[in-house]
């Protein structure tokens, strides 16, 4: 079941139910006895990289029954993407030591089926109550989502929980069936805008020399080192191709004194240190990189920071000829005092 994005909290309360939106890995979770499957949102086994689950899954679930959530990483400051996106490491070993070190919490909100029950079709309040009944005495690292009718409390929770790396709020109609691959619920996220320095580009899948696939972006840090901070992309294909001829001025001696000239060679393509350097999560792709003069300024909406870099895609706004490339800072972004995560989350034991 998905969502699409609209601008705001939908004002019709009586229609609606609230939950926060959880910034993890999508998760339905099969459990038949002994049996157990957690299930990616692409329908491929998790179980291996989160052997930490296991037991509390068997312990506290019911015996039959399937159910969504999020798989998560929480610390004290808040949810941790990249400590969760390590865990999908290809040796058993290292995925034993991220266990213990980072260990993983499933945060359920919806309820498929519990015994012979199948639930799919039943309205959202019904699954909702079924939820909380079947999962009323839950304890770590498993936990029942907050959910609301109330929309002055949602907007508190899209406010006041960014911090603590939330995404955004999620919409479900209260007289809605769960709907496979449908987006029948709504997301409010969060967005902003931030100007970045274009320091390079890539050329569009199966459009090299004709179609630029997507834009690098850099942010100068405290002590004057550009950083790469994520791209920018989703072009329309006739913007693409007029991207190709905008560009072509700045590629001339791009990479004479670039100041990631470096990430060029080898064995920063090879650690990951380039803009987006091969990693597994690459699957194979081409990641190379064609460097710009560091002159193109950009304005872009992006929707948080993980870190020191866009959590998702940017998207362009407007080019900014007004700006120096040297204003391009991260004193310029909206810093969200962390949220308190425990407020949601009670303390491991």
């Amino acid at each position: 079941m998905l969502a699409k994005r609209v601008d705001e909290i939908p004002s019709d309360a009586d229609a609606w139910m609230f939950e926060p939106k959880w910034d993890g890995f999508r998760t339905v979770i099969f459990r038949n006895g002994d049996e157990l499957l957690i299930q990616s949102r692409d329908g491929k086994p998790l179980n291996r990289y989160f052997p930490d689950l296991h037991e509390p899954l068997l312990r506290q679930l019911p015996q039959r029954c399937v159910l969504d959530g999020e798989i998560v990483v929480a610390r004290a400051a808040g949810l941790d993407f990249d400590a969760l996106t390590l865990r999908i490491h290809p040796a058993a070993s290292r995925v034993k030591t991220l266990a213990a070190h980072s260990p993983a919490s499933v945060v359920f909100f919806d309820l498929l089926q519990v015994d012979d029950r199948d639930l799919r079709d039943e309205s959202f309040d019904v699954r909702r109550a079924e939820l909380e009944r079947v999962l009323a005495d839950l304890q770590v690292p498993l936990h029942l989502t907050p959910a609301t009718r109330d929309r002055a409390t949602a907007q508190d929770w899209f406010t006041r929980f960014e911090g603590a790396g939330l995404d955004g709020v999620i919409a479900k109609a209260v007289a809605g069936p769960y709907t496979p691959d449908k987006r029948t619920m709504l997301k409010i996220k969060h967005e902003r805008d931030c100007d970045c320095v274009v320091a390079g580009f890539r050329w569009n899948k199966d459009g090299e020399g004709t179609a630029v696939g997507s834009l690098l972006l850099g942010l100068y840090d405290d002590v004057g080192k550009l950083q790469h901070v994520g791209v920018c992309a989703s072009f329309p294909a006739a913007k693409r191709k007029e991207l190709v001829e905008f560009l072509a001025p700045y590629r001339e001696d791009a990479l004479q004194g670039h100041p990631w000239k470096d990430w060029q060679s080898e064995e920063a393509q090879a650690d990951g240190r380039m803009p987006g350097g091969r990693s597994r999560w690459s699957g194979g792709k081409d990641l190379s990189w064609e460097p710009l003069r560091i002159e193109l300024v950009v304005e872009v909406a992006y929707e948080h920071m993980q870190g020191t870099r866009f959590r998702h895609l940017a998207h362009f706004r407007r080019w900014r000829p007004d700006k120096a490339p040297s204003s391009c800072n991260y004193e310029q972004l909206e810093i969200v005092p962390p949220q308190e995560l425990m407020s949601i989350f009670p303390e491991r034991t």
